[in-house]
């Protein structure tokens, strides 16, 4: 777990639930700086096709949502700044209201077949696309594809590779396709043998 990580959220109410639960509790680093990510969790998140995004209104309440696009919408642009599109949606506007108050975001990615997740926490900046041409570059493909409305900009603090544990294996369509795709040409194969006229 990175240091700013544990810094962030382990918080005296946490630590003395751990030490009222396990027994103890994780040595916590004080003024850790803010982690980076490696090239390891940038390789993961270019292949991620989806993500939920966390924020939270002036209640306290969080409020999370799913986001969805081609593997790699969501842009390493330097070791701590994550940046994705967003799209029309159901008009609510709740997550940008969030952030115009408080900036903070928590990302959820997962790998379900490989049973893998990442968190990151970070501040959120939703910007104008009209005032950054060059981000829009990055996902604007064809003029006839979906209209960015805003740019969601994280500054990442830190982030947490998840245990593995009690994730169900899901796969895409594309995935069972990829998967089953031998099968289908053995099929084909052995049928065109079946009908093969006998000499």
């Amino acid at each position: 777990m990175a240091t700013r990580y544990l810094e962030t959220h382990f918080t005296p109410a946490v630590l003395d639930a751990q030490r009222r639960h396990q027994g103890r509790t994780y040595p916590i680093p004080v003024n850790a700086p803010e982690d980076p990510l490696t090239e390891e969790e940038a390789a993961f998140i270019a292949e991620r096709d989806s993500f939920y995004v966390a924020t939270v209104n002036h209640d306290g309440w969080p409020y999370m949502q799913h986001r969805g696009g081609a593997p790699g919408f969501l842009k390493v642009l330097a070791p701590n700044l994550l940046a994705f599109p967003d799209y029309g949606g159901n008009r609510q506007m709740l997550s940008v209201g969030n952030l115009a108050e408080n900036d903070r975001t928590a990302l959820f990615l997962m790998d379900y077949p490989n049973q893998t997740r990442l968190k990151i926490i970070g501040h959120t900046t939703v910007l104008d696309p009209r005032e950054h041409p060059e981000l829009v570059a990055l996902w604007t493909r064809s003029p006839s594809g979906p209209r960015i409305e805003r740019i969601f900009q994280i500054r990442v603090i830190s982030f947490d590779w998840n245990c593995p544990k009690f994730i169900t294996p899901r796969y895409t369509a594309a995935e069972i396709e990829k998967a089953v795709a031998p099968l289908h040409r053995r099929i084909a194969e052995l049928e065109a043998a079946l009908n093969r006229p006998q000499t």
